[in-house]
């Protein structure tokens, strides 16, 4: 028999150990998959992980790595602070959506005005558009008690049809022969968030997660605040005798996290992306928490998660293009990695003891 038995303290060990058990899981059973769908194995592994850093064009592929993983990391940064309280906010989906809508919004009423603010301008702007939506759920959940997982979640779906709506209407491009999407912005030079190092795939974006990356842990690991926040999440009454606010940490952890997915909505649509159309959002809220939990909720471990995470991505399109993998196939491999990390995190808490259990 098979039984567990909790430990009195987290294991430290099984806590940084349980995210590489994961990854090697994944790829056991990503390799199972592949082969049930006829493919080899090794060889798309191979593909996912090896070929974007090592193979043939990894030169380009490396830089590719920086655009994808600069939106996980700055949206992870955010849902960690609120996953670390407790607060669970799910809709970062929605939240990235409103901050490229906010920010777009400016730019294209702006059009065809050359403004070295309006950059800047539009910064500030994405960055509000995350955070008044998550007031939303943050609000709502103060005053009434309501679940910040439902309304942030349900939230999602209404700000993508908001999306739809702004793409074929008010933001369509009048020149654009009848075809949804707003203007391009990256023939737009006071809008366009440009490559600062040619070739390399570093931009604002990117700039931004490794700044929020330090921010994050300053805020967590060097101040009173992140003190509080870590207590409110472990031991939440010992928290409020120590004087804690709930309320506040409720508006903290949901408001840094749409902050943070609003300015990678920001960063996205004046950049990779270029324009608002009915298909821009491709998932970055919902993958960053697993990069989240895959990074143990600390800032470090976030950064390296999320440019795991962006190696699945982009190796995943090469697979799908070399071996003719279905995407749904590697979507299903992606979402293995946080399946194995929740399922591995038992030993953290727990012993597994083999035999009879004393009566």
């Amino acid at each position: 028999m098979i039984t567990l038995v909790r430990r009195p303290t987290p294991s430290q060990f099984w806590s940084y150990a349980t995210p590489l058990l994961a990854v090697i899981a994944t790829m056991i059973a990503g390799g199972i998959l592949f082969a049930i769908l006829g493919k080899h194995p090794v060889e798309a592994i191979r593909v996912i992980f090896w070929d974007p850093l090592f193979g043939g064009n990894a030169s380009y592929f490396r830089g590719q790595l920086l655009v994808k993983a600069g939106p996980l990391i700055l949206i992870a940064c955010g849902l960690a602070v609120g996953f670390r309280a407790g607060i669970w906010n799910i809709g970062a989906e929605g939240q990235y959506i409103m901050g490229a809508l906010f920010s777009a919004w400016l730019a294209l009423k702006m059009y065809p005005a050359e403004s070295h603010w309006l950059f800047p301008a539009m910064i500030v702007l994405g960055a509000l558009g995350g955070f008044l939506w998550a007031m939303i759920p943050a609000v709502l959940k103060v005053l009434f008690g309501t679940s910040e997982i439902l309304v942030s979640l349900m939230l999602v779906y209404v700000a993508e049809n908001l999306l739809a709506y702004m793409a074929f209407g008010p933001l369509k491009n009048p020149e654009g022969f009848g075809f949804p999407g707003s203007r391009n912005l990256q023939d737009y030079p006071s809008a366009f968030n440009h490559e600062l190092i040619e070739g390399t795939g570093m931009h604002w974006g990117v700039v931004a997660a490794l700044i929020a990356v330090i921010f994050t842990y300053g805020l967590m690991h060097r101040h009173i605040t992140g003190f509080r926040v870590r207590v409110a999440g472990e031991a939440p009454r010992a928290a409020r005798f120590a004087g804690v606010i709930p309320a506040r940490l409720v508006m903290l952890g949901l408001g840094m996290g749409g902050a943070f997915a609003g300015l990678a909505g920001m960063f996205e649509v004046s950049g990779p992306s270029g324009q608002i159309t009915d298909s821009f959002n491709v998932g970055y809220g919902f993958t960053a928490i697993i990069v989240a939990f895959l990074g143990r909720l600390h800032p470090i471990g976030i950064l390296l998660a999320g440019l795991l995470m962006a190696l699945t991505y982009i190796g995943g399109d090469m697979a799908q293009l070399m071996l003719g993998l279905p995407s749904a196939a590697i979507q299903v491999f992606q979402g293995m990695l946080l399946f194995f990390l929740l399922a591995f995190d038992v030993l953290t808490n727990f012993r597994i003891r083999f035999g009879r259990v004393a009566a």
